[in-house]
């Protein structure tokens, strides 16, 4: 097998982490999520360029799911990153997050997900932006092959 100098494996991560870009820049319009669209988003903390308050950095030292449903605020989205402000125990807090540090992708409301890199099992915790901050909880990894048509 010769190597692959071209890179086709980072490609085509890259070309799916647009399709996470391009559905945050539907929700940073005026119009906001359209139907029940909504996104849980699962990210490496650690990653650089990750940006969250001390507190959030110690509760998570690993990986982090943020949704994105009713309440967010000042959603900006970059080529390279996307901004958030979201409230944690009632408190609003910025995130930001590089694309490459995202791990997962999930629309509910459509059965739609991404992976972007094997994981080693460990659990999930997953935070509702529109709750008190929980307990953490564990989040199931999606991957893209539970929907792919067979």
């Amino acid at each position: 097998m010769s190597d692959d100098v071209i890179g086709y494996e980072t490609l085509m991560q890259d070309a799916l982490r647009s399709v996470v870009r391009t559905a945050l820049q539907t929700a940073a319009g005026s119009n906001g999520l359209p139907g029940r669209h909504h996104f849980y988003l699962t990210f490496r903390t650690k990653a650089p360029g990750v940006v969250l308050s001390d507190q959030l950095a110690q509760r998570f030292p690993e990986e982090m799911t943020i949704v994105l449903e009713h309440q967010y605020w000042d959603l900006e989205v970059y080529q390279d990153r996307f901004r958030v402000v979201l409230k944690f125990g009632g408190l609003p807090q910025g995130v930001v997050v590089p694309f490459a540090a995202m791990t997962r992708f999930y629309d509910p409301s459509v059965r739609f997900g991404l992976q972007f890199e094997t994981k080693d099992g460990s659990e999930v915790a997953i935070v509702e932006a529109n709750a008190p901050a929980p307990a953490p909880t564990s989040g199931a990894v999606v991957s893209i092959d539970a929907f792919r048509r067979k």
